[in-house]
């Protein structure tokens, strides 16, 4: 297993299990307890775990992966969720992308449809730029590593004056209470994408349904539709659906 491998593996597990053991990394990476420890050596430097006696913790309750470790995880099921996301098109002529692996993953569809897409997000927008039947703009802001996302005051000034006809958006979160995210600006930035579209409907995995992050983008009322995978526990869905959300199991 190659080095980024691991550490998307060990990042993985910190986000679903909380900690983990360097004796029990060893069998599910097949690496060395020496190769192990220089993995978790290097996540620590980045900041992304602590070290403890024999494994490390997670910095956080929910758990935020940087969004450069998360492109292995649930990929089947994204490109899925983002097929059956842009059959949800429809006559939109400006798509607003908020920053995520499944919005990257939708971005990728529209590369040769006639579109005005909207992001914030600078990965996103490289997928775009080389299209030459997407109208591309992008917000000003501040970039936020652990997202690509722009955010703050300028991102915020730059879409107060734009309309979307249907916003992609990606969430940490959805519970029937609305949708969330780690960061308090990020989740700010993407509230303002949210007021500006006519349509929302939030795309991601199985494995935010039910859980809630820190900070809170919008009311579930505000959501049109949701599209997730067919691992989404059915009370979960269940509980979305009584909140008035449309949810789409792919």
């Amino acid at each position: 297993m190659k080095r980024a491998e691991r550490l998307e593996s060990i990042l993985g597990l910190l986000s679903t299990e909380g900690s983990v053991a360097v004796s029990d990394l060893t069998g599910r990476l097949r690496a060395s307890a020496a190769t192990v420890r220089r993995d978790l050596e290097l996540l620590e430097e980045q900041k992304l775990l602590s070290r403890t006696h024999g494994g490390a913790v997670g910095n956080g309750t929910l758990y935020e992966l940087p969004v450069r470790y998360r492109g292995g995880q649930h990929a089947s099921e994204k490109r899925r969720i983002a097929e059956t996301a842009v059959a949800r098109i429809g006559d939109a002529r400006t798509v607003g992308l908020t920053g995520g692996t499944t919005t990257t993953e939708v971005a990728r569809r529209l590369r040769n449809r006639e579109l005005t897409v909207v992001t914030n997000a600078v990965n996103i927008a490289s997928e775009l730029v080389v299209s030459s039947t997407i109208r591309l703009v992008v917000t000003g802001g501040v970039a936020r590593p652990q997202s690509y996302e722009l955010i703050g005051p300028l991102a915020d000034a730059t879409l107060g004056g734009l309309n979307l006809d249907l916003l992609f958006i990606g969430v940490d979160g959805a519970t029937p209470e609305g949708m969330t995210t780690h960061d308090e600006l990020e989740a700010q930035t993407d509230r303002r994408m949210v007021e500006r579209a006519k349509r929302v409907i939030v795309v991601c995995d199985s494995s935010k349904i039910g859980r809630a992050a820190l900070s809170v983008i919008c009311r579930a009322e505000q959501v049109d539709a949701l599209i997730t995978d067919s691992e989404a526990r059915p009370d979960d869905v269940a509980a979305l659906t009584e909140a008035g959300i449309a949810v789409d199991t792919v």
